[in-house]
């Protein structure tokens, strides 16, 4: 269950695409494969086999959890380097210590994001906090990786810590979704995270049969990846359930829809909405790194390796299974 929700979502501003908005089809639907990141902790790779001609701007996604961990099994990330690009960390259920080589870091929880832009780059550490460790309990977040431009991609690194509390919440005519708007704006509605490339970033739940059509800027892509629950996407009414992307192609409009029935254990449909403006450069991805060339990540390569991405603290103040 979402951390950040409201009891009655007709008290909320509330959104719905225009009658004469062209709906968005759906290109494709794809099954996230799951797999394990940093030490040990389960992920769905929700972007994997997704052209990127249809993400740009976004690089990779992974849904992390939803877990419940004993006590002594939570795991996070070791110290690893990024450059050229943002990361996006949301944590629905649970909590996680960041920090970095710059000094910079926190605690993110029930419903915080943590916006971190990598730039020319620096080291970087997640993990649970000891209490977690030793108490267990449950982990759900997802991570994003969000394309800087070639201009951008050496910019000084910056954090955003975004407060559950701080996201823009909205509903829709009926009263039916809950719509949190943690970037980008949404018919006007201005979320609080601040990106360098142009992206709107929605967490939905949607209850047992309820749909939204929402408006879509149509310079932008358009994805929707289900964290939990079953439903269909488009007008057509394509289903999907948990750990699916589906991929929308040009239009105004998107819209999403809960089935009536939901599993015992996931009373609503719950997805992330996703568009950005495609950067359209060359891209050179491999490991922590996306860049424009591969003599790029090359460099960036020889940074690393010779500390000029930063330093591991000698004492960094974090605690778990590290």
């Amino acid at each position: 269950m979402p951390a950040v929700t409201v009891e009655n979502p007709l008290t909320l501003p509330r959104v719905a695409a225009p009658a004469d908005a062209v709906s968005r089809p759906v290109l494709a639907v794809t099954t996230a494969p799951s797999g394990f990141e940093g030490e040990g902790f389960p992920v769905r790779r929700a972007f994997a086999g997704i052209n990127y001609r249809h993400l740009d701007p976004f690089i990779m996604m992974d849904q992390m959890g939803e877990v419940e961990y004993a006590p002594g099994e939570p795991k996070g990330t070791p110290w690893h380097p990024h450059r050229g690009f943002e990361t996006v960390t949301y944590i629905i259920d649970g909590i996680f210590d960041h920090q970095d080589s710059n000094g910079g870091g926190g605690t993110i929880t029930n419903g915080d994001t943590q916006w971190m832009t990598a730039g020319s780059g620096l080291l970087h550490i997640e993990a649970p906090p000891e209490s977690l460790v030793m108490s267990g309990g449950l982990f759900h977040g997802l991570q994003l990786w969000v394309n800087l431009p070639a201009k951008d991609k050496m910019m000084a690194p910056r954090y955003q810590d975004i407060r559950g509390g701080t996201v823009q919440l909205l509903s829709t005519p009926d009263g039916g979704a809950l719509l949190r708007v943690i970037a980008g704006e949404l018919d006007g509605h201005q979320g609080p995270g601040i990106t360098h490339t142009p992206i709107t970033m929605v967490h939905a739940t949607l209850a047992p049969g309820a749909e939204i059509t929402l408006p879509w800027r149509e310079d932008f892509n358009g994805l929707a990846y289900v964290l939990a629950g079953r439903g269909s996407v488009g007008t057509e009414r394509r289903p999907v359930h948990m750990g699916q992307t589906a991929v929308f192609g040009a239009g105004g409009s998107l819209t999403v829809r809960a089935d009536e029935k939901q599993d015992a254990h996931t009373p609503d449909l719950e997805v992330v909405l996703l568009g950005g403006q495609p950067i359209r450069e060359p891209m050179a991805h491999y490991g922590p790194f996306v860049m424009n060339t591969r003599e790029e990540l090359q460099q960036a390569f020889e940074d690393f390796q010779k500390g000029r991405l930063g330093t591991i603290p000698a004492v960094h103040g974090m605690s778990g299974t590290l």
